[in-house]
């Protein structure tokens, strides 16, 4: 008989898989605990105003351009949700970057972690593809990558040019607020949410200007402003894991800018 060998990550795998599902549900039921997340200087954060995005994917488009994502996975999805008054509704829907996640509390090798700034973050390298945060994820803001992407990315160059490797397959995926355009540009002394080559793909390409990045820590940042003064709210935010994802209602009396 042939002894069949099992490496550790396969090890880690078949054994993550088992238990998955149970984890998953602990580290949704237990958010409401305290955060562990280091809290830095800044802490980025996104207000999406439903009454101004008309669900035309040009976020999910640049996304998907920036970050070179295979365009069978969507890291920004727009859904539909419903009308008010005779206006169609839509809610985008990134990574929520949460101060308690899900994702982060299960992760049984430390490859989702939260960097000082509030971004959760992914080390693809690290991943097991265990699975276990996509399923903690409320939100379902992560995609796994059965596939490694080799072809072509039909959103560039129209959308962007891609800013980061391609992830290994087997790791699910998911939006990092352009972690990679924010560091680059305050090195070079530029305010995210402000100046467009230190914000996020997503803000950029808005037509409508339906979404305003910037730091919750700065009383005088676009997001601060319009969280003191507009009434928002945060998708499942009962479940305790802090989104750092804020929406405006639409109203039937809004006008959406083309």
């Amino acid at each position: 008989m042939t002894k069949q060998n099992i490496n550790r990550r396969e090890f880690i795998k078949l054994s993550a898989v088992g238990v998955a599902v149970i984890a998953g549900a602990r580290a949704i039921t237990q958010t409401k605990a305290s955060s562990d997340a280091p809290k830095g200087e800044r802490q980025w954060a996104m207000v999406i105003d439903q009454s101004k995005c008309t669900g035309c994917n040009y976020c999910t488009l640049a996304c998907q351009a920036h970050n070179d994502v295979n365009p069978d996975i969507q890291w920004n999805k727009v859904a539909q949700d419903g009308m008010v008054g005779d206006q169609q509704v839509f809610v985008p829907r990134p990574c929520m970057h949460c101060e308690k996640a899900p994702c982060v509390e299960v992760c049984p090798v430390k490859a989702s972690y939260y960097r000082d700034d509030g971004i959760v973050m992914m080390d693809y390298d690290r991943c097991i593809g265990c699975r276990y945060c996509q399923i903690a994820c409320p939100y379902d803001a992560r995609s796994f990558n059965w596939e490694k992407f080799t072809g072509a990315n039909p959103a560039v160059p129209e959308w962007g040019t891609p800013e980061v490797d391609r992830r290994p397959r087997g790791v699910p995926e998911k939006c990092s607020f352009c972690y990679q355009t924010i560091d680059r540009g305050l090195s070079l002394g530029l305010k995210p949410g402000v100046d467009p080559d230190a914000t996020p793909a997503c803000v950029n390409v808005c037509p409508t200007g339906a979404r305003i990045f910037g730091d919750l820590n700065d009383p005088e940042s676009n997001v601060s402003k319009l969280l003191h003064e507009k009434y928002t709210y945060r998708l499942r935010e009962n479940l305790g894991t802090g989104p750092r994802v804020y929406y405006i209602p639409a109203v039937a009396d809004a006008k959406r800018e083309a």
